[in-house]
């Protein structure tokens, strides 16, 4: 009866005495020292010096870490390759261009970085160009989101009832998420076109003059829209439909039993059911929205002037056009800040109005 826990507090005691003893097997030490040779390489070290210690690091690490699981956790040692896969495609490439964003840099150039410290983001926070693209990039959002939110709700109360031909319409109306954004843009470019497009020559039967709708801001604003709106909007519907068709039939009877008018019968019956589904469509198309380039890349290039240039076309300009890496890697981490803690707070206020509920 006694031996069980005096042999589980001598197990643990073993196991503290060796936290700091050099081992194949002591997989915490070497992540600690990884903790402390990353950040310390990058400032003190040139660059190649200082990745190929940290590419060591990281190698060490995971050796321990397949040593002291040999033969005890097979379920572990099954997922190591795609979690080492995941680390060299996705997390370690994010790790080290978040370390690059301290350093002056230019990817055009053969000059070593140089260690900034936190020079990039206070020149990015500092930049007014960089808040008109923001405001740019929230005036897009709000237009483009708001149009995919009203027009894909009225397309799923389109689709809730059957009616011949509803499959093949439905098709229909799904075929533009399915498009990559080259084809949406080329098509639309085109569409846009003042000599031989559509929109041009519809308007020319009333005005006798070619029309050209990217010419001014708000042209090439509603151009934007309605390319992105299009092309989103069945998303939008999917996720609503998907609600509409769930509502039980005989709420519907018990309301026309009792002469509920259609309003009443949204709000106390339909509404329920999909509003999660509309609060997920809207966050999931603003997180997309905030990162837009390709659409407007394509349609405007972030013309007239400036006048559409969202801060994800900014920061390909400041990566690929002016050559200022450490820069721009800077400028997507505030993005990616930004986002984080926008997706934060709506999930606070949902889960406060969840439980108000």
């Amino acid at each position: 009866m006694t031996r069980t826990p005096i042999r589980t507090a001598t197990v643990e005691a073993a196991g503290a005495s060796t936290w700091w003893t050099p081992g194949w097997s002591n997989w915490r030490l070497a992540l600690l020292v990884a903790a402390v040779v990353l950040p310390a390489s990058v400032i003190t070290f040139p660059v190649n010096t200082a990745f190929w210690l940290s590419l060591a690091a990281a190698a060490v690490v995971a050796v321990t870490a397949v040593v002291n699981a040999w033969g005890r956790q097979r379920g572990p040692l099954l997922v190591a390759p795609a979690l080492a896969l995941l680390f060299v495609t996705n997390i370690f490439p994010l790790m080290w261009s978040f370390g690059l964003s301290f350093f002056h840099y230019r990817a055009n150039r053969a000059a070593a970085p140089v260690f900034g410290g936190l020079a990039n983001y206070q020149t990015i926070l500092t930049d007014p160009t960089v808040w008109h693209r923001l405001q740019t990039t929230a005036l897009v959002v709000i237009l483009t989101v708001g149009t995919q939110m009203i027009v894909g709700f009225l397309l799923a109360l389109l689709f809730e009832k059957e009616f011949p031909g509803r499959r093949v319409l439905l098709m229909l109306v799904l075929t533009p998420m399915m498009l990559s954004y080259v084809a949406i843009g080329a098509f639309f470019r085109y569409y846009y076109e003042p000599t031989f497009g559509l929109l041009s020559q519809a308007v020319k039967v009333f005005t006798g003059r070619p029309f050209i709708l990217l010419d001014t801001r708000a042209g090439a604003l509603a151009g934007i829209v309605i390319a992105d709106a299009w092309m989103w909007s069945p998303f939008v519907m999917l996720l609503v439909l998907s609600g509409l068709v769930s509502v039980p039939a005989y709420l519907y009877e018990a309301a026309e039993v009792d002469r509920a008018s259609w309003w009443r019968r949204f709000r106390a019956i339909t509404f329920p059911y999909i509003r999660s589904l509309l609060l997920l469509a809207l966050l999931f198309r603003t997180i997309e929205a905030f990162k837009i380039f390709d659409v407007v890349f394509l349609l405007t290039e972030g013309g007239p002037g400036t006048s559409t240039e969202t801060i994800g076309v900014y920061v390909y300009r400041v990566a690929f056009q002016y050559f200022r890496t450490g820069q721009s890697t800077a400028l997507a981490y505030v993005l990616l800040f930004i986002v984080v803690v926008l997706t934060n707070l709506y999930l606070y206020f949902v889960k406060q109005r969840s439980a108000e509920a």
